[in-house]
C-alpha cells in the first residue's frame, strides 16, 4: 500500500492506494509535510486532482478500490454520476437508488465516503438548499461548489 500528501487549496490531502486502486483521499487538519516522492500507483490520480484544482478537469478516470460495505458501494457508484457543476438533495439521492426511506442511511454512507472530490459527495445538499454535513467542513463544501458553479463571481476592480 502507497501513502503520499500533497498541497490542495484545501489544505494537505492524504492519498492511499495501492495496484488495485485508490482506496482513500481525505484532507487532513494538520499540517503535515508535503511528500517529496510520489509512488508511481498515485501519481496518475495527483495529476488529475491538480487538474481539477487547476479548472482543467471536470471528471475523474481512476482505478478506485475503496473499502465498504455493499450498499456503501452503492451509494458511492450513485454519487459519480452526479454532473460536475450540479447538486442534488440527499432525497433525490435516495430516490435514484429507489428507497425513498432509507435517506438516513444514504446520508450516513455519503459521510463515510473514503474518496474526496473523486467521488464528488460535495455535491450533496439539503432538501432546502442548504449546505449539511461534510466531513471535510462545510468552508471547504462551499468551495468545491463554488468552484465547480458554472456561474462565477466577476471582479468589480
Amino acid at each position: 500500500m502507497s501513502v503520499c500528501t500533497i498541497e490542495t487549496p484545501l489544505g494537505i490531502a492524504k492519498i492511499v492506494g495501492d495496484t488495485n486502486g485508490i482506496i482513500s483521499i481525505s484532507i487532513l487538519n494538520s499540517n503535515e509535510q508535503v511528500s517529496n516522492v510520489i509512488p508511481e500507483e498515485l501519481k496518475d490520480c495527483i495529476y488529475q486532482l491538480r487538474s481539477y484544482f487547476q479548472g482543467e478537469r471536470e471528471q475523474f478516470s481512476l482505478k478506485l478500490n475503496p473499502e465498504g460495505t455493499k450498499f456503501q458501494k452503492r451509494v458511492w457508484n450513485e454519487l459519480q454520476t452526479i454532473p460536475f457543476g450540479k447538486t442534488i438533495s440527499y432525497l433525490e439521492l435516495s430516490k435514484q437508488l429507489g428507497d425513498v426511506k432509507a435517506i438516513r442511511a444514504v446520508a450516513n454512507a455519503n459521510g463515510k465516503n473514503p474518496l474526496w472530490i473523486i467521488v464528488p459527495c460535495h455535491r450533496v445538499i439539503g432538501s432546502n438548499g442548504s449546505l449539511t454535513g461534510y466531513a471535510g467542513g462545510l468552508h471547504r463544501k462551499q468551495w468545491l461548489l463554488d468552484h465547480e458553479s458554472p456561474y462565477k463571481q466577476q471582479s468589480l476592480f
